[in-house]
């Protein structure tokens, strides 16, 4: 193949209770790639649509990923990669994930396959560390593996695949601000109460258990934060109103996608999910605040491809 056309999914990170770890994939929502071999060497970054960005290979997530998946591999075949963009930067559902991912997947497809999808996470965690200073993978790693995923360990990198259950489906509002990562950051203590570190590592747990299990009670009894919420949840306008609607809803739980200001809900089954999607609408309406909602189910292929040309 000399020319590939990808999709690279957004997605939601930390899921309350796994700050840097826990991530999963949306379907139908996501950023689309078109990834080319030049007769030069070296990465081209070109915009086909969306929110302006750079164009520079080392200031772009996408750039910066692809280079360092070339200088790993020793490789001197140089791409174009065009980008269709559609996840806002800042909106809290892996905006710099879907780039850098949808890079490296597309460039090592071109190249015939040298890598597996996990041996790709360290090189698109390049690109998250341009965006927000620290290479975290709860992102980039639902992106190129699908469904639900657990960073078990960052050094050495150890990323697992967890279980999706069927009728778990998402909803995400996404309030039209802009919230980077690194500012968010930011608000985050740098020591944790061990009363409060307990309890989200049980959380973290039975979240993990619900999965196996397909336990929809379970899951939403986890889908608790009670060390990032807590501040985080101060720069997102109506959190609190929104999560008590949501509940209300019927949703079996909610909290902060990513560092925000995109707030999710899981539900179990589509009829669910667009109630939750209406009382999130009913609650935002009022603010005068512009919005996205999504519904989605899981999307447990991840990164995968649109057309190919020979």
């Amino acid at each position: 193949m000399e020319r590939i056309e990808v999709f690279c999914p957004a997605t939601i990170a930390n899921l309350n209770c796994g700050f840097d770890v826990l991530g999963l994939a949306l379907e139908g929502v996501g950023d689309v790639m078109h990834i080319a071999k030049t007769a030069q060497s070296g990465i081209v970054i070109k915009q086909l649509s969306g929110p302006s960005l750079p164009l520079e290979a080392e200031k772009n997530v996408a750039g910066v990923a692809a280079l360092s998946l070339l200088k790993a591999l020793d490789i001197k075949q140089g791409f174009e990669i065009s980008i269709e963009k559609f996840i806002k930067p800042g909106s809290g559902i892996g905006s710099s994930a879907a780039s850098a991912a949808g890079a490296v997947w597309g460039i090592n497809e071109l190249l015939g396959r040298p890598l597996s999808r996990k041996q790709l996470i360290p090189f698109a965690m390049e690109g998250e560390r341009l965006a927000s200073d620290v290479a975290h993978a709860d992102n980039v790693a639902p992106a190129l593996l699908g469904g639900f995923t657990l960073v078990r360990s960052y050094d050495p990198l150890d990323v697992l695949r967890l279980p999706s259950p069927e009728k778990l489906v998402a909803t995400v509002i996404h309030p039209q601000l802009e919230l980077k990562t690194s500012d968010a950051r930011k608000l985050l203590k740098s020591q944790v109460e061990l009363t409060k570190a307990i309890q989200q590592w049980g959380n973290l747990g039975g979240l993990v258990s619900g999965l196996y299990e397909e336990d929809y009670e379970l899951i939403g009894r986890s889908l608790q934060d009670v060390i990032v919420e807590p501040n985080r949840s101060l720069l997102i306008p109506g959190f609190d109103d929104l999560r008590k609607a949501i509940t209300d809803a019927g949703a079996l739980g909610c909290g902060i996608s990513g560092s925000g200001p995109s707030v999710f809900a899981l539900s179990k089954g589509k009829k669910m999910a667009l109630a939750v999607a209406e009382a999130m609408r009913y609650t935002y309406e009022p603010l005068g605040i512009p919005y996205d909602v999504h519904v989605s189910k899981i999307n447990r292929e991840g990164i995968h491809l649109c057309s190919t040309t020979a």
